[in-house]
């Protein structure tokens, strides 16, 4: 079978690729902190924080989609002073992100599910959490969650940029399916949804682990037109 950067390691086809992709709550219930361990503090990650925290006023209202273990996204946020609500749709990541990061509230749910009321947050953080949807998933959430910024607020989404529609990988050894844009495509994509891109930055990343596959991550810092 196949791999992609997804972000995660390679395919194996006698391992859990075999028996074809998991839902994904069940795929990272299963992944757990095993995902903090190995993506939690990537540069471009870093950097991408670092940007939006430059641009967001004291106490600003933020939306972390897919907010895993809490960590580093959530807890950086609300280590500045910021209030911080996580979703998440794998109980096991939404137990341990409030354990974490006691200062922010998660929830556990389907973002494409969520009622987003327009204008609620000043910022949203979305780092890889479209991978699990196809294309026009994707382009209707991002939609909906520039809506639901305050005007001039600030999304932050990051992706891996590589043109793959439902292909079947192996992440963390789990089986999971992923669907990316190429980068110029993802662009054009949330431009479309509403937002203008303010800073961009690609990072090159080897998970850790043997037989990893580097991955092009890209990241974007964007504001709500």
């Amino acid at each position: 079978m196949a791999t992609t950067p997804a972000p995660g390691t390679p395919a194996d086809p006698a391992g859990p690729a075999a028996d074809g992709p998991r839902d994904p709550a069940a795929a990272f219930d299963a992944i757990g902190a095993s995902y903090e361990d190995a993506f939690a503090e990537t540069p471009g990650r870093r950097a991408s924080l670092d940007e939006l925290l430059t641009r967001l006023a004291p106490g600003s209202r933020v939306l972390d989609v897919g907010s895993g273990t809490g960590r580093p996204t959530a807890e950086a946020l609300a280590a500045a002073g910021h209030r911080v609500t996580g979703v998440d749709i794998s109980p096991v990541m939404t137990e341990l992100a409030a354990r974490r990061v006691p200062g922010a509230d998660f929830v556990h749910a389907d973002i494409r599910e969520l009622d987003l009321p327009e204008g609620t947050y000043d910022a949203v953080c979305v780092y890889f959490a479209l991978l699990q949807m196809d294309r026009a998933e994707q382009a209707r959430l991002l939609t909906r969650l520039v809506r639901a910024l305050a005007p001039g607020g600030h999304l932050a989404v990051a992706t891996v940029a590589l043109d793959v529609e439902e292909l079947d990988v192996v992440f963390l050894d789990q089986a999971i399916r992923v669907t990316s844009f190429g980068a110029a495509p993802f662009k054009d994509v949330v431009g479309a949804a509403g937002a203008t891109v303010l800073w961009e930055h690609t990072d090159v990343f080897t998970p850790p682990g043997p037989g990893a596959t580097t991955e092009e991550h890209l990241f974007l810092v964007c504001r709500r037109d």
